[in-house]
């Protein structure tokens, strides 16, 4: 499965960079595929896996603030591997075969 999920601190002020940068540490430290952009993290891994490593990103945000906001999509695809790279893999295929 992959999980794209996005941590946000409430009532820390504007700039949340560094509250978002401990969930994202917890993340990259479990060793599970993963990616970030400007808007989500993404996680590909077992159900129980992913979803620890999800709650235990808020949690790291949730030391340091007192509120926090979760949005979280899920791709539940049994069987599936290698998601992450693969499904991206396939849209950039397409569009190169029209030449953009």
């Amino acid at each position: 499965m992959i999980v794209a999920f996005s941590v946000t601190p409430l009532g820390v002020g504007e700039d949340v960079g560094e509250y978002v940068a401990d969930a994202v540490r917890v993340v990259r430290e479990s060793g599970l595929p993963n990616r970030t952009d400007a808007m989500f993290t993404s996680i590909e891994g077992e159900w129980d896996e992913v979803m620890d490593v999800v709650r235990r990103a808020v949690a790291a945000v949730e030391e340091r603030a007192p509120r926090v906001s979760l949005v979280l999509k899920a791709d539940i695809r049994p069987g599936v591997t290698d998601a992450l790279t693969t499904k991206v893999e396939t849209v950039e295929r397409h569009l190169a075969e029209r030449g953009e």
